[in-house]
């Protein structure tokens, strides 16, 4: 109904209101998609250096998805120095979302230092791939091929390992799709910077220095 709602106050009813569109960014503010559609999406490695706490992967994946940005891949491993762990996200999002990302990620407690990695950086992943196993010849051909090692053969299937950039991992896949695969698994990509360029702002490559205060930038 129009004209007055259920408690007697006038106006138009809660549907015939207009309603707001679009997400709202990390800092709960909605962003207009007319303004959020003049930037183009792109694809942008994140590097954060953390300390080990409970939890802190969750904490990170959650305040970024949480807010509609979408995460490609999400790997998390130990560093040079002793309780820091370093997480790599992909993320495929407008310049104001990454730089969004990188804002309120320096925010939380755990995480020491983050950053988008600069330049050419080098990235790779590992997958397992499981196939049908009546062509062995050939799917340790492919697997040869990739530069891959099978870690399992037997008369049904044969498991390979296969490590390398995004490019050469999805050709290799395409490959063995001629055998049948029964299942797969894929770390998703974890990167470094090139050279002596930091690949979280406040490393020191060459030094095994790593920033121990969180990042206030």
């Amino acid at each position: 109904m129009s004209g007055e709602d259920a408690a007697g106050m006038p106006g138009p009813a809660p549907d015939e209101r207009p309603q707001p569109e679009g997400r709202r960014n990390l800092e709960g503010h909605r962003i207009d998609p007319v303004v959020e559609a003049e930037h183009d999406s792109r694809r942008a490695v994140i590097s954060a250096l953390v300390e080990d706490e409970p939890g802190v992967l969750a904490r990170v994946s959650g305040l970024v998805s949480r807010r509609q940005f979408n995460i490609e891949s999400l790997t998390v491993g130990p560093t040079t120095v002793e309780g820091h762990s370093r997480i790599t996200m992909v993320v495929e999002e407008t310049d104001p979302g990454i730089d969004q990302i990188e804002k309120q990620m320096a925010k939380l407690k755990p995480v020491i230092s983050v950053g988008e990695v600069s330049g050419s950086a080098v990235t790779s992943e590992l997958v397992l791939l499981k196939v049908h196993g009546e062509e062995p010849d050939k799917v340790h051909a492919i697997a040869e091929m990739y530069d891959g090692e099978a870690l399992d053969a037997g008369p049904e299937t044969i498991t390979v390992q296969l490590t390398g950039d995004e490019s050469k991992i999805d050709d290799a896949i395409d490959a063995f799709d001629q055998f049948g695969i029964i299942e797969i698994a894929r770390t998703g990509q974890t990167a470094l910077a090139r050279g002596n360029i930091p690949t979280a702002p406040g490393e020191k490559p060459g030094t095994a220095g790593e920033p121990t205060t969180p990042n206030t930038q």
